[in-house]
């Protein structure tokens, strides 16, 4: 699909939604560029999961429009849009597995109902499973696996069609710290090793500055501290903070730091 490399990968213009009279998003406008991550921050029922499900086609605004890689996303048509979603790959916090189905065939789950052939299925479901560590659960249940363990195979299948972009709804909500940080991992190296566009929506600021501040390097498989700075290339990581259905803050780390609003201090305590 062409693209102008200089135009955002998406792009909120103007959106407005309302639930039951109640206006939730009231003129939202931002962009995420080729290569960026972009963190949403809000607390709850700010609007951060409204924003991704439009950016997926799966809402649309009563106001406004929704460009994702040059297409009007507010206006394709459902047809159109189940093929333009092999573009993404998509973490809801929910995980949303089938129970029924093994780890396996969740992963391949995308690629099965495509018809792709089954053996480069399997080589595909390995691969993504072996990116994010959990390829001796091929066999297993959704039921048999942790949170975390679980959080990690709906990453695997989000990345099965080897999308350019992947939208996350609060992928470490529920976790204890240390499979936090196994989760944030594993973006990191998404983003640093296929060049991922993301866009990411949390309540937990640690997370947006964990992203911000570290990045994943090939060569020794390990996290390093980037001060901001990305060397791979990619543009550095910006926030967007919502409040009461507005853009309340966008900017980088250093500029959320450095605030002296105390709605904005609240996000670091």
């Amino acid at each position: 699909m062409s693209h102008d490399a200089a135009e955002p990968v998406i792009h909120f213009e103007n959106i407005r939604i309302a639930f039951e009279g109640t206006e939730v998003l009231r003129g939202i406008s931002f962009s995420v560029r080729r290569g960026e991550t972009l963190v949403l921050v809000g607390e709850t029922g700010t609007g951060k999961t409204l924003l991704l499900k439009m950016a997926a086609g799966l809402l649309r605004p009563d106001h406004g429009r929704v460009r994702v890689l040059g297409r009007d996303v507010s206006a394709m048509h459902e047809t159109e849009l189940l093929d333009f979603r092999r573009q993404f790959g998509v973490v809801f916090q929910e995980g949303a597995l089938f129970d029924s189905l093994s780890v396996a065939e969740n992963v391949a789950f995308r690629l099965t109902e495509e018809g792709v052939d089954p053996v480069e299925i399997d080589a595909r479901v390995r691969e993504a499973l072996r990116f994010v560590e959990m390829e001796h659960a091929l066999d297993k249940l959704p039921g048999d696996l942790s949170g975390g363990m679980r959080r990690r195979v709906s990453i695997a299948r989000a990345l099965i069609s080897r999308p350019p972009i992947v939208l996350y709804d609060s992928p470490t909500a529920g976790l204890d710290p240390v499979t936090s940080q196994t989760i944030i991992t594993l973006i990191l190296r998404l983003r640093d090793t296929a060049g991922v566009t993301s866009l990411l929506a949390t309540h937990r600021l640690q997370d947006a500055f964990a992203l911000a501040n570290f990045r994943f390097e090939p060569s020794d498989g390990c996290v390093v501290r980037s001060a901001g700075v990305q060397t791979n290339g990619l543009p550095p990581t910006r926030f967007v903070v919502l409040r009461d259905g507005l853009t309340y803050f966008e900017g980088g780390p250093e500029g959320l730091l450095a605030a002296p609003d105390p709605y904005l201090k609240k996000f670091l305590v």
